[in-house]
């Protein structure tokens, strides 16, 4: 049975505000997917998870977003590809100067919200994603959807790979994300959540919201840290995944 990695958006705060429980999720999770100050996250709050999760031995990603602290990275946005580019480029750089102060490194770069579901099949958008990794570091792995425009340009890149899926949130018979500005796009039951990610790591299949029954390959399996109950329902995860004979260790 392959390994599965955990991965959890984290450091998902601004000033004063905190949305994510970084501490405790960090103590569940192998790989961090940490703000880089665009859609979410500052320079205090990217030092201190990037320090917590050195402390643990969790592998410190580079979660790229549009310029878009407003909406959480989660609109729409028309960027053009060499400022978008620069803009990924220069995330990554911000997030490696504090893993590297904490003794660590950024393992890999993951896409966020409106830009994550904008590079599944935007071509141009994709390769500017994949230029600024390329421009902050020509070996860093990248994590995303199966089938996407993104991986796929990446990998032609020289970019190592990794697909990702999603237990907690609903898939199209296509195997994409359904939006978030539709009904039931994120399911909330705890059960269900950890039976998706025991069918998701076990068998690489999963339920799409229309009943059928469609292929998800991934290496890495996202637990969302900004729903209600994020914790328990990562650590929930984690117990019957480990129960079930499935080893869980980061990919990259």
């Amino acid at each position: 049975m392959t390994p599965i990695d955990l991965n959890a958006d984290l450091g998902e705060g601004f000033g004063r505000w905190r949305l994510t429980d970084d501490e405790q999720l960090l103590s569940v999770v192998t790989s961090a997917n940490v703000a880089c100050g665009f859609h979410a996250g500052d320079a205090a709050t990217m030092r201190r998870v990037c320090e917590l999760a050195a402390e643990r031995g969790v592998r410190i990603g580079a979660q790229v977003s549009y310029r878009d602290l407003a909406g959480f990275g989660r609109r729409a946005m028309d960027v053009p590809p060499d400022e978008l580019a620069a803009e990924v480029a220069y995330q990554i750089g911000a997030l490696e100067v504090f893993a590297r102060a904490a003794g660590s490194c950024v393992s890999y770069v993951k896409p966020h919200g409106a830009l994550y579901n904008r590079v599944v099949h935007d071509e141009e958008q994709a390769a500017a994603v994949v230029e600024g990794v390329l421009l902050a570091d020509g070996a860093l792995p990248v994590l995303g959807l199966p089938s996407s425009r993104f991986l796929k340009l990446a990998e032609q890149a020289g970019l190592p790979t990794a697909m990702e899926a999603f237990a907690d949130r609903a898939y199209t018979e296509q195997g994409t994300l359904v939006p978030r500005t539709q009904a039931d796009a994120v399911i909330t039951d705890a059960e269900t959540v950890v039976e998706r990610s025991l069918g998701l790591a076990r068998f690489g299949m999963v339920t799409s919201r229309s009943g059928a029954r469609i292929p998800v390959r991934a290496r890495s399996l996202c637990l969302h840290g900004d729903t209600p109950g994020a914790v328990d329902l990562a650590r929930l995860v984690r117990t019957r995944l480990e129960s079930s004979g499935v080893h869980v260790k980061a990919f990259a």
